[in-house]
């Protein structure tokens, strides 16, 4: 007959581990504060059914952890799924503002600071700005050259209209000279004919001298309008330049050194140098080293993995409860302390923000919430849970975690390490309360900071038990017998 192994069997084998373990080490064993529990667990024990001994062997090998009894508003908690994500402004993407060859320089999952250089680029389309901001220079080098010739042909214009009306004077009180001495019978009519000639001559030059001097003021002026326009051009260029290469204008036409000459700082650079702006790790690379870019191709993307937040699905059916700024937790989803799982205890804070926008198939409510402070286990992409207390001021009960409270048929059952012997814990029927899927009250057999037993209670629950079956086998009717035969 085939025999097979009931869970009881387990149970008595569990017991079995537990009593000679605390045997074995009765002589020898003290309790987490350092005093001596030497025959106090068995005869403890032993006058005590309900009290079970774990000293620390047995705690390793069972993977026994606790929990403290927190004060806690179940009834007022809501609790919703959701996952970690970047914040929108947690991203930084870096785009090519020129076409050209990339020259890669760091690699992807690389860390980088501020002013890390990530990549150059190696662009006609500089070296063609360049060529501009060189004629326009040029440009506004020969209008300042030809805006210092006006000075002196102003001058000489001046001083020869000045010569002129002079001149004018005098012919004009020559001619007046002598046509009183015609009227006095005397001088000579062709003197008089000269001078009136003479006269009209210098009047013409120096109309001809005045139209000359405005042509010339004209001609400044559009100097200095030419002027203008190409330190105009100029200023544009180089706001160009500075958006292409990430250095301020001031930087940029700063003279530097090069090749023995003084030129603008913009007149060296032969290839473009692309830095970080944010610290960072680098999380995906959009080119492969030495790759030609169009303009505004995506080379890599930069985030700042501590910039998270966490986005959470609501009820709509709970916005009569839900409000901007109400208090939560972000937990993780598995109730534990023990082995590779995120310890119950490390949760995040922070206040509840409402989305903008609804999902009116599903009936949600976008929620979000950027912790206080984040956990290691933070990263995007992981799942936790949400924990809104919905009303602050409502009385706070006496709670556990449920992943604490075992079942022995239909009791529940939980476990209290002893205040003055941590080598042992108390079984108790649970007095439940009411839950939010998470958490359950107990109204009674518990204070605050006691310590339950979370991981492990189910193995020690089999062991304590009384109303499992002993150790039998199954005939195949389906009848139980206890025995082996």
């Amino acid at each position: 007959m085939t025999r097979n192994i009931p869970l009881t069997y387990v149970a008595v084998v569990l017991l079995s581990t537990i009593t000679l373990v605390a045997c074995d080490n009765s002589e020898k064993q003290h309790d987490d504060h350092g005093s001596s529990v030497e025959g106090h667990n068995d005869s403890t024990s032993a006058t005590n059914p309900n009290l079970i001994d774990i000293p620390s062997a047995v705690r390793t090998n069972l993977g026994i952890s606790f929990v403290p009894v927190e004060q806690r508003r179940v009834e007022k908690t809501l609790r919703v799924p959701g996952h970690f994500e970047l914040q929108p402004s947690a991203r930084r993407e870096y785009r090519t503002p020129v076409p050209g060859r990339v020259e890669l320089l760091v690699d992807q999952f690389d860390r980088v600071e501020v002013d890390t250089l990530l990549y150059r680029i190696d662009s006609p389309g500089w070296r063609d700005l360049q060529q501009q901001l060189v004629e326009v220079e040029v440009e506004g080098d020969q209008f300042r050259a030809q805006a210092d010739t006006y000075g002196p042909l102003l001058a000489a214009h001046e001083e020869h209209e000045s010569s002129l009306i002079a001149a004018i004077e005098l012919w004009s009180d020559r001619i007046e000279g002598l046509e009183e001495l015609r009227e006095a019978g005397g001088g000579r009519i062709d003197e008089l004919t000269e001078a009136r000639a003479s006269l009209a001559s210098t009047r013409a030059d120096l109309a001809q001298v005045r139209e000359k001097k405005a042509q010339l003021l004209a001609d400044q002026q559009v100097n200095k309008a030419g002027i203008r326009a190409a330190e105009s051009r100029l200023s544009y260029l180089i706001d160009s330049a500075a958006s292409i290469t990430a250095i301020s204008q001031e930087d940029l036409i700063q003279t530097a050194e090069r090749n023995g000459q003084t030129r603008p700082r913009w007149a060296t650079i032969e290839r473009i140098d692309v830095r970080a702006d944010i610290a960072g790790v680098i999380a995906q690379l959009g080119l492969t080293n030495g790759a030609w870019a169009d303009e505004k191709s995506s080379v890599l993307t930069v985030v700042q993995p501590d910039r998270l937040r966490f986005r959470a699905s609501g009820l709509q059916s709970d916005l009569g409860a839900l409000q901007n700024g109400l208090q939560t937790r972000i937990v993780s989803p598995t109730p534990t302390s023990t082995g590779r799982s995120i310890p119950i205890g490390e949760v995040m804070t922070g206040p509840l923000v409402l989305g903008l926008e609804g999902n009116p198939n599903d009936r949600t409510i976008d929620l979000f919430v950027n912790p206080d402070e984040l956990q290691r286990w933070a990263s995007p992409g992981v799942s936790a849970q949400l924990e809104i207390v919905t009303d602050v001021s409502a009385v706070t009960e006496l709670a556990v975690p449920l992943a604490a409270v075992q079942r022995d048929g239909l009791t529940p059952v939980i476990f209290r390490r002893v205040p003055d012997n941590p080598n042992q814990v108390m079984r108790l029927e649970a007095d439940l309360g009411r839950d939010d899927g998470r958490w359950v009250e107990l109204l009674s057999g518990v204070a605050e900071d006691d310590e339950i037993v979370l991981d492990g209670g189910f193995q020690l629950m089999l062991s304590s038990s009384g109303s499992i079956q002993k150790g039998g086998h199954f005939h195949a009717d389906g009848t139980f017998h206890e025995g082996e035969d």
